[in-house]
């Protein structure tokens, strides 16, 4: 029963986490621009400018594109048929949760996140991005068996 319903609960609370945060980073929202305006001052200090700038490599709509077929792929994954995209989407998931864990610890951004109105969020978008990692990181070991199924055909292959 755990395994059945546990990749559904898991693949939905990552997209829905991912896909709640699309409208701040499409819209360019004060939040967005507070985030990676502070990103892009951290980068800049280092002899990086323009690496979170909105036409950057790590900018919102970069990450926010990759949170997106994160998602669709996990969602996708939902039905037996596509299966194999869980781990796929699940590997993608990790790889951009583990960029926003770092930079919350790593930079100025910190943990507890300023907000527009000029509190702190408490350290909501922190636990939300670790608890994405976690459930990432459940869903590829539940998708163990695919992974090694997919190794087999590749190898197969070579």
């Amino acid at each position: 029963m755990i395994r059945r319903y546990l990749p559904i609960a898991l693949t939905l609370y990552i997209a829905f986490v991912f896909i709640q945060s699309l409208f701040f980073k499409f819209s360019n929202s004060p939040e967005t621009q507070y985030i990676f305006g502070t990103l892009e001052v951290w980068g800049a200090s280092l002899g990086l400018p323009g690496l979170f700038a909105p036409s950057g490599i790590f900018s919102q709509y970069v990450v926010g594109t990759g949170e997106l077929i994160a998602s669709a792929l996990l969602l996708a994954g939902l039905s037996q048929r596509l299966r194999i995209l869980r781990p796929v989407g699940a590997l993608m998931a990790i790889g951009v949760i583990s960029g926003a864990i770092f930079f919350h610890l790593f930079t100025p951004l910190g943990v507890s996140v300023l907000n527009t109105d000029g509190t702190h969020d408490g350290g909501e978008l922190f636990a939300l991005a670790c608890g994405v990692w976690v459930a990432a990181a459940l869903l590829l070991w539940l998708s163990k068996d695919t992974i090694g199924q997919m190794a087999l055909r590749l190898r197969g292959r070579g």
